[in-house]
């Protein structure tokens, strides 16, 4: 008998997963060092207005000559720490609710409830009205209105991927000798929704980077002078056909950034092992 040819290995999700990450890490280790690695200041004239790539500015100049380059590695951090702090919190919120929601049908329906009228307003608008009602508004409002609008509907997500657990053979046998909620929750159902967290993580990020790159672009977050790079965006339009690396530079970070998180966490999702009680059960 012949012995079957080996099965060649999988590269391990963990190695893909940092592979795609690849991009988005190196973005946010630029944002932490770009003030040391900018060439010039990122509020100071060095060329003229839109002026080509080339001698003092490597990207040219923005609408009132300063250094693109030195502004792209300036403009990052404030971006990509709220769209950080949206994703963490909407889905730490998301999916303790939903799992508490999956033992509760009380608190199932009312998160229904939450999330068609969560549906019902644009994300963009709730956004808008929350930052311009908020008092000073700036970038908190935008990530206060992120999460408070984006919970519901993810929570409704881990409620119904959760849902098919709280019927298993352990949930019951945990109830049935008294356990507390928050025990089921976190230690029976949590444990086999990793890959549906992750998911969730990754496309909260991708949400919050749209979210606060749009409050950017339309001033509701960072003001000018701040170098922002959804601020950028705006600002230098008008001036695209002059330098073009004042507009594409910072969208192109800013897309670099959600494709490859996104693409990361589906993958580490998409190849995350099962918990020992799910194959067990």
């Amino acid at each position: 008998m012949t012995a079957a040819p080996a099965t060649p290995p999988h590269r391990p999700a963990g190695r893909r997963a940092l592979i795609l990450a690849t991009p988005a890490l190196v973005l946010g280790l630029l944002t932490i060092c770009g003030p040391w690695l900018a060439p010039e200041s990122e509020d100071t004239p060095v060329t003229a207005p839109y002026a080509e790539p080339g001698g003092a500015a490597a990207l040219g100049g923005d609408l009132l000559g300063r250094d693109v380059l030195s502004r792209v590695l300036h403009g990052g951090g404030e971006l990509i720490g709220s769209a950080l702090v949206i994703a963490l919190a909407v889905t730490l919120l998301a999916t303790l609710i939903g799992c508490v929601a999956t033992l509760r049908p009380r608190l199932g329906r009312a998160i229904e409830r939450a999330t068609d009228f969560a549906i019902l307003l644009p994300p963009l608008l709730g956004v808008m009205l929350l930052a311009l009602a908020w008092p000073g508004g700036g970038r908190t409002a935008v990530i206060v209105a992120a999460v408070l609008l984006g919970t519901p509907y993810a929570s409704r997500i881990v409620a119904g991927a959760a849902a098919p657990l709280a019927t298993t053979g352990f949930v019951e046998s945990g109830t049935a000798n008294g356990e507390s909620l928050l025990h089921l929750a976190f230690r029976e159902i949590l444990p086999n929704l990793r890959s549906t967290v992750i998911t969730l993580f990754g496309l909260r990020f991708v949400e919050g980077v749209y979210i606060a790159s749009m409050a950017g672009f339309l001033q509701l977050g960072p003001q000018p002078p701040a170098a922002d790079w959804a601020l950028m965006v705006k600002e230098n339009a008008p001036g695209i056909l002059l330098n073009p690396w004042a507009v594409i530079a910072p969208s192109i970070a800013i897309s670099v950034l959600a494709v490859s998180v996104n693409l990361a966490s589906a993958a580490l999702a998409r190849h995350h092992p099962l918990s020992e009680r799910t194959v067990t059960a």
